[in-house]
């Protein structure tokens, strides 16, 4: 199967476009689309990597599994596109961020911008059939998002990685603390939000840590 994909991430996934657990995966998401609604539109699997080159990583941001409602889900975790009103764990960062460091709730939910300065917006499932949450999960595209934050952490160095939820902080047996800044907390959904979430100072923390790696810092 020929990968589009942005060079620097389709070099360092090689061994696993080259793998039969790949070749079967991509035979089930073909279907997939075929036959169901599937989200998010096929060309924007693989937005995250596209907008974020490897190199130019400096935040990761784990999510679980696209939105799995029309309209939603863009190919970034957390992210929907403008005029399309912001899910509750969205408006729940957004309100993290004002809380943290005073920076007013945008208009929309894009969170492209974010993107384009080095945060990886990555789910850990690409894909998802519609009204399904984590229908995908378990398909098999564990095996490429994990081993994209693999390669993070053994070829980078000074990146930041938000894990929010039981879900996300499961990743960091793959994430060296030592090398990298690791910030966990409750998942930002209205279920946990104030168990944790909340008052966790995570966008502060982020960039107080880039600023000492001599790293631009993001403009939350």
């Amino acid at each position: 199967m020929e990968i589009r994909l942005e060079p620097q991430w389709k070099h360092q996934l090689d061994a696993v476009w080259q793998s039969p657990q790949f070749a079967e995966l991509a035979g089930f998401v073909r279907k997939e689309y075929a036959t169901k609604q599937i989200f998010p539109p096929a060309r924007l699997i693989f937005a995250a990597m596209d907008i974020c080159p490897f190199d130019a990583v400096k935040v990761v941001i784990i999510g679980q599994d696209p939105y799995h409602g029309p309209g939603q889900a863009n190919g970034l975790c957390f992210s929907v596109n403008p005029g399309v009103a912001m899910p509750p764990s969205l408006v729940n960062i957004f309100k993290e961020v004002h809380d943290d460091i005073g920076v007013p709730v945008p208009e929309n939910g894009d969170l492209t911008r974010w993107a384009r300065q080095g945060v990886l917006l990555l789910n850990s499932s690409l894909t998802v059939e519609a009204h399904k949450p984590a229908s995908h999960s378990g398909a098999g595209w564990e095996m490429v998002t994990d081993t994209a934050i693999a390669r993070l952490n053994s070829e980078r160095s000074g990146l930041v990685f938000m894990l929010w939820g039981a879900h996300a902080c499961r990743k960091a047996k793959l994430i060296d603390s030592q090398r990298h800044l690791v910030l966990t907390s409750v998942h930002p959904s209205p279920l946990s939000a104030y168990r944790g979430f909340f008052g966790c100072r995570h966008f502060s923390r982020a960039n107080d840590y880039l600023l000492k790696q001599g790293k631009e810092p993001i403009k939350w």
